[in-house]
């Protein structure tokens, strides 16, 4: 899968612009923000250490929890709504891939993050709306027959890419399988425990 970038149209202080903007934004760590708030103390030392949705969950906190997930996802659509408002498309894409890799890095806390589910949703919203609708598609199906979360949404980010560039937009097709290969190195563990047969179904205890 390629794109022809010779036929972006974009200057390099408007690129730097969107990368920064995008960066920023997604480096927001709203996971533990919240749970600080909230009295629930550091939620990197529970669990898995991680500062996404899944991890705030398990402080107990349902809606902790939920408004992790909405805000990890709606710092990426607002990357990519900014940026393309002002700069145009190519912005938009530039800064949502930076959004990304700003939650999965974020500058605040020594680079570590989430694993971008969320994100790569928000940035999907932004970009292309009416494929959100496919992502969620496809989770659900397959979480529903598997019962498996997270192999729900690693096939669910196959689909995206090449769904969109069979639709023709290459160049969001082209960024967001970049997000794809991130995502599934960043769930490596979980591909590990999918393959041994020790992940966490969904609803399951403990």
């Amino acid at each position: 899968m390629t794109a022809d970038f010779t036929t972006w149209d974009i200057t390099l202080p408007i690129a730097l612009a969107a990368l920064a903007i995008g960066y920023l934004l997604g480096s927001i760590p709203f996971g533990l923000v919240l749970t600080r708030a909230a009295g629930l103390g550091d939620v990197r030392k529970i669990g898995s250490g991680n500062i996404g949705a899944t991890n705030v969950l398990r402080t107990g906190n349902k809606k902790l929890a939920a408004a992790t997930l909405l805000l990890d996802a709606l710092k990426g659509t607002a990357a990519v709504w900014i940026t393309h408002h002002f700069f145009g498309e190519e912005a938009g894409i530039l800064a949502g891939f930076a959004a990304f890799i700003g939650h999965l890095f974020p500058v605040w806390i020594g680079f570590r993050g989430g694993k971008g589910v969320a994100t790569y949703m928000g940035i999907l919203l932004g970009m292309a709306p009416e494929m959100v609708l496919v992502f969620a598609v496809v989770w659900l199906a397959l979480a529903f027959t598997t019962r498996y979360s997270s192999l729900s949404a690693l096939v669910a980010t196959l689909v995206i890419p090449v769904a969109l560039w069979i639709l023709g937009a290459e160049k969001i097709a082209a960024a967001m399988a970049l997000m794809t290969l991130i995502t599934w190195w960043k769930h490596k563990a979980n591909i590990v425990r999918l393959m041994a047969g020790t992940e966490s179904k969904i609803g399951a205890k403990g």
